[in-house]
């Protein structure tokens, strides 16, 4: 079961306070230019938030969340250093939404 790796804040936080599109769209020509797979994605109202352990970041958020969600640690390391507002954690599922 893979593990993952998350970045969450509100919508409105990520997408209109951050420069979140610029962020992902860099590291997406990074990773074309290095023939690297893309291993993270972002999301709006992920369902993980709903499970027992992330309700502490449920409560936290008022308004609708989204996240970065990578396969990759560092790079969410990275996000947390770039963004600071945001919430780190980790998963692990089949598959994530």
């Amino acid at each position: 079961m893979p593990q993952y790796y998350f970045a969450i804040a509100s919508k409105q936080f990520l997408v209109d306070t951050e420069p979140v599109e610029e962020i992902l769209r860099e590291r997406s020509n990074y990773y074309q230019s290095t023939n690297k797979d893309i291993d993270f994605w972002f999301t709006t109202n992920p369902k993980f938030i709903h499970l027992p352990q992330f309700q502490y970041i449920k409560k936290k958020l008022k308004n609708t969340p989204a996240a970065i969600i990578s396969l990759d640690e560092q790079f969410i390391e990275w996000i947390k250093l770039r963004i600071n507002f945001v919430t780190t954690g980790k998963f692990q599922s089949d598959y994530f939404e």
